[in-house]
């Protein structure tokens, strides 16, 4: 049995969308990590990802599986239950997914600098 996953993963308040390497949608990088430590039911998932629709979870999930990154078993029985689980082509993501994170952690203010600067409420024509 894997560790349950940590509710605050990721924090709510991470401009996700500044990470200069994005695999798949907004959301696959955050379900790529939260598969590190192995396969994980739906709703583990939602646990760290609470900010993100069942339905959006859903389609990412499927893109990812449809690329190749993870992989969706269902176990039959009395107590049926569907699990995602990294590939190794996902798995081989997860060196370059920490190296964006670092990156974009590192030049975090400045990221947010330049977007500030560049929205339409801050320019002046």
């Amino acid at each position: 049995m894997t560790e349950p996953l940590d509710p605050e993963m990721f924090d709510p308040l991470c401009p996700s969308d500044l990470v200069p390497i994005r695999v798949g949608d907004k959301w696959a990088g955050m379900i790529i990590q939260c598969l590190e430590g192995g396969p994980r039911r739906f709703s583990e998932l939602r646990v760290p990802l609470r900010n993100v629709t069942p339905k959006v979870l859903t389609q990412s999930l499927r893109a990812l599986e449809r690329d190749g990154f993870i992989v969706r078993t269902v176990h039959a029985g009395p107590a049926r239950h569907v699990e995602y689980e990294l590939t190794s082509l996902g798995r081989s993501l997860l060196d370059l997914l920490d190296a964006a994170r670092s990156w974009a952690e590192a030049h975090l203010d400045e990221l947010i600098d330049a977007r500030e600067a560049a929205s339409p409420a801050k320019r002046t024509s």
